[in-house]
């Protein structure tokens, strides 16, 4: 029923394709120009004299944390004090609003490359994580290896597979796990299993073929260390994170909690989620391996409606059963509501039938349990779970056709990867994306 994925996807969770169309192939983001993305924004309210400046922030070619800590250091403030409500792709232009905490003049003494700051003015409120509609993005893909022909034909069938279906398989894309490094999940998995220690030297150490050569060679070099004040000044500045943990383990080679601590706040948070995400793609896939229905609920089946702006309400769930299916079915099928799937954490419930039979599968193989979600030593990395939409609306998805390359312009809700979109069309090989 579903197409297989053969790529090094299939090792995130992510082992089946909607669309059972031989893929365009190409490449995404081969300039940042390829890759656009603007946040669908519900703004604070303006306020005179409030204690917050939000602005807009375009950038070009710049990882989310990365900035912010630059920016935080030509103003003089704590990281702390700059808000934004989600990461984007480095390697794209992206356009954002922030919140800093304190007056519009400040941000004058921010001056950094490819950086564009508009629209300043005083808010009522900061800006948190997940403050935000959605996202809009036009994207290029490139160097495909089919006849253009073919391409167009492609495209279109799975344009109408999609419609068809009402959107796509909800995965956690590649730049959760990270695409060249996929191993946020893997520290995820070592917090979750109270391995503090196995956490750090995982993020500090892990490698891939496709890294490059001199980093590689250095988290080599870095594995198994014991003592890191000699090894401080060579670490290089594309490992700054790593860095700051190599620095609070020279101060003293065993605060392993320290080392995780001093990251920024949404990176501490992203490695527990990162490995809910891998768990949930698994979940998604074993689905798809039953035949199970992406846009129509089955008996045991957990569903989440829409409100009136059509954001979830993870609130209030409500369980398939015998007795409401039909009405059940109505609601999810004139895209009122969402069948989900489990992200496992120390809070919420499993489905029941055969997803909740699936769910459970995957949780018992992992041999975890609700409560190693909560880790006290580091609260930040602590998660409740909850549960996730199986299918991705897309809105207005547009396809433009050109001599060796095509755009597909569109947006999707919060939390929802455009490059799981791609992948439908694309097939390519996950450092392509």
């Amino acid at each position: 029923m579903y197409r297989k994925c053969t790529t090094a996807e299939a090792g995130i969770g992510m082992r089946n394709y909607l669309c059972d169309t031989d893929g365009t192939g190409g490449h995404l983001k081969t300039i940042p120009e390829d890759f656009v993305v603007r946040e669908i924004s519900d703004p604070p309210r303006e306020k005179a004299n409030g204690d917050y400046t939000i602005a807009t922030i375009t950038s070009r070619n710049w990882e989310t944390n990365r900035l912010v800590r630059l920016m935080s250091r030509s103003m003089g403030v704590s990281r702390d004090r700059i808000g934004f409500a989600g990461t984007k792709d480095k390697r794209a232009v992206t356009t954002q609003l922030m919140s800093f905490y304190g007056p519009p003049e400040q941000l004058q003494k921010i001056d950094l490359k490819d950086v564009e700051i508009t629209n300043p003015y005083r808010g009522s409120r900061a800006i948190q994580i997940g403050d935000l509609i959605g996202n809009s993005f036009e994207v290029t893909v490139r160097d495909m290896p089919a006849p253009m022909s073919e391409v167009k034909d492609i495209v279109a069938e799975n344009q109408s597979i999609i419609r068809k279906a009402g959107g796509f398989p909800n995965y956690f894309g590649v730049q959760r796990f990270g695409v060249v490094r996929p191993v946020t999940h893997l520290v995820g998995e070592r917090l979750v299993r109270g391995d503090i220690e196995g956490a750090v030297r995982t993020y500090i150490s892990f490698t891939t073929p496709e890294e490059d050569t001199e980093l590689s060679s250095k988290r080599k070099e870095l594995e198994g260390c014991t003592d890191w004040a000699p090894v401080m000044n060579g670490i290089p500045e594309n490992m700054s994170f790593e860095k700051m943990m190599a620095g609070v383990l020279a101060d003293n080679p065993d605060d392993w909690v320290g080392a995780i601590a001093i990251l920024p706040n949404n990176l501490q948070m992203m490695f527990v989620h990162a490995y809910q995400s891998y768990l949930f793609n698994e979940m998604l896939s074993r689905r798809m391996d039953a035949g199970l229905p992406l846009n129509m609920p089955v008996e045991g089946d957990i569903v989440i409606p829409l409100d009136a702006n059509r954001i979830p309400q993870h609130e209030n769930p409500i369980k398939t059963t015998a007795q409401n299916i039909d009405l059940v079915t109505r609601q999810v099928r004139a895209g009122r509501a969402f069948v989900t799937i489990a992200l496992y954490g120390s809070d919420g419930e499993l489905a029941d039938g055969e997803m909740g039979e699936i769910e459970r599968k995957v949780v018992e193989e992992q041999a975890i349990e609700q409560q190693d979600f909560v880790i006290p030593e580091l609260p930040r990395c602590s998660s409740k779970g909850g549960r996730r939409e199986i299918l991705c609306p897309v809105k207005d998805l547009k396809c433009d056709i050109a001599d060796d390359l095509y755009t597909l312009r569109f947006s999707l809700p919060k939390g929802n990867y455009a490059t799981c979109l791609l992948r439908e069309f694309m097939k390519s090989e996950m450092r392509d994306y």
